[in-house]
């Protein structure tokens, strides 16, 4: 995918926020701190468009990005920890969740996780609140730079297992490195084909 032109929207705290589903978007999701912006950042050609913190829970609201202005990425808050309080979060859960299951632009949703760990409970209960809700998603392991080929492998023979549920097998995970770019194309064979595009 060529990207011509990437511009930020807005950051939507509550639906109404939301701009007018009139372009196909592609959500993206992760535990807090598992560089999510540094992804999006990095499948933008862009340095600095996504802020990146490495301070937990940063993303507070929706963030809405306009990219090549045909299609939507959508950068969603960060389950999991995060220095807020429990009222807080609940806000924040509550607005992912109202996007995730009535958003009717939403194509498809990038789920990831940190490839130097156990996919956790929460993970596992994210992915089988997605399959629930028939919201297509494709996990990609970032920081996959920090292991070697083979333990690469193994943790995607992990992840595969851990977060599917017996009677819907997960696609094959993906590995990536924003820092490397690793898993770029990959990454992108599947979200054109979501947006039925070609780059």
């Amino acid at each position: 995918m060529k990207i011509v032109s990437a511009e930020f929207l807005i950051s939507a705290v509550s639906p109404e926020q939301f701009p007018p589903p009139y372009v196909p978007e592609i959500a993206f999701l992760g535990k807090s701190n598992v560089g999510k912006s540094s992804l999006i950042n990095v499948l933008l050609n862009r340095k600095h468009l996504v802020k990146t913190s490495g301070t937990p829970g940063k993303t507070r609201a929706i963030n809405f990005f306009l990219i090549n202005g045909r299609f939507r990425f959508v950068d969603l808050p960060g389950y999991g920890f995060a220095k807020v309080s429990q009222a807080e979060r609940r806000a924040w859960q509550g607005l992912s969740e109202s996007y995730l299951t009535a958003r009717e632009a939403l194509r498809g949703v990038v789920m990831i996780v940190d490839a130097r760990h156990p996919g956790s409970p929460l993970d596992a209960e994210m992915k089988t609140w997605l399959d629930h809700f028939g919201v297509p998603a494709l996990l990609v392991a970032n920081k996959a730079d920090k292991l070697g080929k083979s333990q690469i492998a193994k943790q995607l023979k992990a992840f595969a297992a851990e977060l599917s549920p017996t009677t819907k097998p997960i696609a094959k995970p993906i590995a990536c490195s924003a820092k490397t770019r690793l898993g770029r194309d990959e990454i992108w064979s599947q979200l054109t084909a979501w947006l039925g595009q070609r780059g």
